[in-house]
This record gives structure tokens, C-alpha cells and sequence, in this order.
């Protein structure tokens, strides 16, 4: 089953976490870097393209700044990128020229892909790059981004990318095997999980949480970015990354790893974008009445239906949809703003324009841009 799927795959995203571009002591590990670029020429050369999401900037930076541990402020880890950042494109520099390679440095921060016109400009450099047999090494911005800005951790970055780039798959390279039954280091009965289709409840919790002291994040990450590929169609393998030749052979379809496998075709690469990459502005919370038809036959969600509105947002902007008991099930794009949705909670669509003195149509929001989580 692996070879048939793979053999279609035609450009891959591939994720390289902090603990496997450094050695034991923090540093960069340019071995493991050259080694990694061998694997990426073996792929170009069967006509496959790459992009690389890479960690390992601030990790690369902190030796250089003296500090012994991984950095707690924000001042201290941009300080690290500004300095690693030079450093990892160097690294990948020198891996990539005796393959006749060439890098080319991506930043990126959530507000890059939170903007249509800016994600459609990044899948065209993207394009344009990978046209020209560049392999472009993305990274999240960490000199100039703020919690409110950050992706979270470039698991969940290398998933957005796999949408902007329309990847056929996400490799992540990890420092374990893949997915285990329960934590190995524990566990001596523990067992390497080969196929997950479709990350469950019962699989999020298998994955538990981060324990890296290098990188931010852990398996419970790893898991969450191949749920959001999945939702977009795409597999996910999870594998050691410092083993030689690993991407080859994943590549290959030998079972190596752990493979996530989608569930159905995913969403559409728009409702893509609006479930996972943007941040929510606001709240509408609806009726259980509304909730039901939202859910279960594909409707837009009209006024009648609205309860309450909490946050402050403009017409467009993206909300969360949650039902009487508070829990979120939907996202979309709202047709009115917070102010007027408040002052058309409850009321007939007919009546939008002696409300308001306008309308710009009968629905808050379209189902073409709702999405259910």
C-alpha cells in the first residue's frame, strides 16, 4: 500500500526537528546536515521536489551566545536566530553544492499565512523556486516574531506549508522511530505503531506531550501536524531522522516509521486555510437547532440562529462557531461584522436591512465559508 501511494507523490514537505540537526551538547550537527542533503539530491534526481521545514536556528545560535540551556525569554531566542538563522543556511549550503543544489531561505509568521493575498504570494515564490530546482528551507521568523504572531512550533508550521505548497506529503523527521503503543523509555512493551488511519482521540493521547529541552515541540505536535495534513488529504510518515538514508526509504515505501493516513479527500485547500491558518477574531455562539443543521446538512448559518456574539471583528473576519454548551465544532468567515451580528442575533434574514439600513446578503455566514472542525 505504501509504494503504490507514494509512487504518485511528486513534491514532498520535509520536517527536520531541532533534536535531530544538533548533537549532544546543542550544537549544530553539519554531519547530520550533509547527510540529510544526500537524501534530498536522491529524491531531485527521481523528479521529485523538496521543501525543507527546518528547526534549528535557535538551538545553532544558542552556542554561540554562551548560553547553556534553551532560551526563556523572547529577546534571548530572536538574539539566538538572528545568529543561528546564518549559520543552518550555511549547514544546508554546503550539504546541498556537491549534489548541484542551491538553498534559498523562506521565513514565514503566521500573519504571512493568516492574509489570502500573502499565502497566495508565498505559494507562488514557493512555485517559482522549486521551478527553478531550488530547495527552499522555510523557518518560522523567530527574529521578529511574538507569541501572538507564532505559529506555535514548525510541526504545525511544516502542515500549513504542505497546504501552501499543495504537497502530496509531510515527512517529519523526529529523533524516535515513529508512533509507539506507549512511551518506549517507560514502557518495555511498547511497540512502534506502522499505520495510524486517521489521529483519534484515543491516538492524541498516545502522543502525550512535549519532553525535548532542545526544541518546542514533542510527539503531541507531530501528531497534530499530520491531523491537519490528513484534513487536507495528505499522509504523514513519522521517522528517526538521524538514520541514514531514512528519506529514501520512506520515500521508497519501505515501512519504515509511522505512516498517518488520511481519512477522505480533505478539505479544499480554501476551507484549508480558513480552519487551520487563521486565528479566530471573535465568537457566535448559536442555537442547538442551528448547531444541527450546520452540521449535519451543510447550511449557512443565518441570523435566526445566532445567540451570542463575543470578540470584536469586521466583516470577513474569521470565528469561531460553538454551540449552547460552549464547545467550538466550526470555523468561517463572517459576512457581517461583531457589531451587527449582535444587533441581528435571533432576528429573520428579511429583516436585515430595516435593522441595519443594508444587507450584504441573508446569511452570517456562507457555507462555502464554513468549515467543521
Amino acid at each position: 500500500m505504501r509504494k503504490e501511494l507514494l509512487n504518485k507523490v511528486k513534491r514532498v514537505v520535509v520536517k527536520i526537528g531541532s533534536r535531530v540537526l544538533t548533537d549532544s551538547d546543542g550544537s549544530l550537527d553539519v554531519a547530520v546536515i550533509a547527510q540529510i542533503c544526500d537524501d534530498i539530491s536522491v529524491l531531485r534526481s527521481k523528479g521529485v521536489q523538496v521543501l525543507v521545514v527546518s528547526s534549528g536556528a535557535i538551538a545553532a545560535g544558542r552556542s554561540e551566545l554562551g548560553l547553556t540551556e534553551k532560551p526563556k525569554t523572547i529577546p534571548q531566542k530572536q538574539a539566538a536566530a538572528a545568529i543561528g538563522q546564518t549559520r543552518l543556511m550555511h549547514a544546508y549550503e554546503q550539504g546541498l553544492a556537491p549534489h548541484g543544489l542551491k538553498p534559498a531561505q523562506v521565513l514565514l509568521t503566521s500573519e504571512d499565512l493568516g492574509s489570502r493575498q500573502r499565502f497566495l504570494n508565498a505559494r507562488a515564490t514557493l512555485d517559482t523556486l522549486l521551478g527553478f530546482g531550488i530547495i527552499p528551507v522555510i523557518n518560522e521568523n523567530d527574529t521578529v516574531v511574538v507569541d501572538e504572531i507564532k505559529f506555535g512550533d514548525n510541526d504545525n508550521l511544516s502542515a500549513l506549508v504542505t497546504n501552501v505548497a499543495e504537497a502530496q506529503l509531510l515527512l517529519i523527521l523526529t529523533d524516535v522511530k515513529g508512533l509507539f503503543s506507549a512511551d518506549p523509555g517507560k514502557d518495555p512493551d511498547a511497540k512502534l505503531i506502522s499505520v495510524v488511519k486517521g489521529v483519534s482521540r484515543e491516538v492524541e493521547r498516545v502522543a502525550g506531550g512535549s519532553g525535548s529541552t532542545v526544541g518546542t515541540g514533542g510527539m503531541a505536535t507531530k501528531v497534530a501536524a499530520a491531523k491537519k495534513a490528513g484534513k487536507n488529504g495528505v499522509p504523514t510518515i513519522m521517522v528517526a531522522g538521524k538514520q541514514s538514508g531514512i528519506i529514501s526509504a520512506a520515500l521508497r515505501g519501505e515501512d519504515v516509521g509511522t505512516m498517518f493516513l488520511p481519512l477522505d479527500a480533505g478539505l479544499n485547500r480554501r476551507k484549508h486555510w480558513i480552519a487551520y491558518t487563521l486565528k479566530p477574531a471573535g465568537r457566535v455562539v448559536v442555537d442547538e437547532g442551528a448547531r444541527e443543521v450546520l452540521l449535519k446538512k451543510g447550511k449557512s448559518l443565518l441570523p435566526s440562529g445566532v445567540v451570542q456574539v463575543e470578540g470584536r471583528f469586521d466583516r470577513g473576519g474569521c470565528v469561531r462557531l460553538c454551540g449552547p454548551d460552549g464547545k467550538e465544532f466550526a470555523r468561517g468567515l463572517s459576512d457581517y461584522s461583531s457589531g451587527e451580528i449582535a444587533r441581528l442575533a435571533g432576528r429573520k434574514s428579511r429583516e436585515i436591512e430595516d435593522i441595519l439600513g443594508y444587507r450584504y446578503g441573508d446569511v452570517i455566514i456562507h457555507r462555502d465559508n464554513l468549515v467543521v472542525l
